[in-house]
């Protein structure tokens, strides 16, 4: 057997619990293959399968409780932190935030299978409300359901998988080096366009005072408000005179804005 098998068949449950764990914490760790390798050495016989469900969803449920906390105690700056941590913030924690106002904490049983909002989801169940014992009936199902379809899937590809594992060592330092490769010109190229999307925002970009004194002298001015449902229910503090109107509805609703005044758009 492998040496990567024979790593995970000896330590296994100690590396299930980390990786998910980590992963679900925020870390740029991937669970999922240890979550297949899992499935299939329990496809073989060498773990048992249902410890491993377990100890998988405990992992998983844990760090969702962790942001599921700071999400009821620090509120919206929760947010602000996993956007400055996220490499696609604004675009990750919309379609959370929509996620979850059509779905509520039913969107905690699918939010794992959809990348980077597994994080963003349970600080907002903590923002809005949401009840510990329907928190944790929801992401735990939510996270029993996401370990048991990979494991599952390694499952039935049992031994199937143990040559995939044996030409991936096989490579060696070649393949090691390819991956970090891929992944750091990956992330550089995400760092590059945002630092040029924050760039002209900074250009554009007008203080609260400014728009204030401007708003007090009776300037011509427009203020459309962007912010999502969820974000108004939380800060449901607007400005004065404001237009609501959200960022997916500006297509439809654009003509409601006037062209022949500045407008400044609010969002979260």
């Amino acid at each position: 057997m492998h040496d990567t098998l024979q790593f995970v068949t000896e330590y296994g449950y100690f590396v299930l619990f980390g990786f998910v764990f980590a992963e679900q914490v925020g870390l740029p760790i991937p669970a999922v293959p240890t979550l297949l390798a899992v499935g299939a050495l329990a496809g073989t016989g060498r773990i048992n399968l249902l410890l491993a469900l377990v100890i998988a969803t405990v992992a998983s449920l844990l760090a969702d409780l962790i942001w599921y906390y700071l999400g009821r105690q620090r509120g919206s700056r929760v947010l602000a932190l996993l956007c400055r941590l996220s490499l696609e913030p604004d675009s990750c924690v919309r379609r959370t935030e929509n996620l979850f106002a059509r779905h509520g904490t039913r969107s905690l049983l699918i939010a794992k299978f959809v990348p980077g909002l597994s994080t963003v989801a349970p600080p907002l169940a903590g923002i809005f409300g949401v009840g510990v014992a329907r928190f944790v009936l929801y992401g735990g199902a939510g996270a029993l359901l996401w370990t048991g379809i990979w494991s599952g899937v390694g499952y039935l590809a049992g031994e199937a998988l143990e040559p995939v594992v044996g030409r991936a060592e096989r490579l060696g330092a070649w393949l090691v080096a390819t991956v970090i490769v891929v992944v750091v010109g990956y992330v550089a190229l995400k760092f590059i366009q945002r630092q040029r999307v924050s760039h002209r925002l900074r250009v554009a970009r007008i203080s609260p005072d400014t728009l204030k004194q401007k708003l007090d002298a009776g300037e011509p001015l427009v203020v459309v408000d962007l912010r999502a449902a969820l974000d108004v229910e939380a800060d449901p503090y607007t400005i004065p005179g404001a237009l609501r109107i959200t960022a997916e509805e500006i297509e439809e609703r654009h003509r409601e804005i006037p062209r022949d005044h500045d407008v400044v758009l609010y969002c979260t």
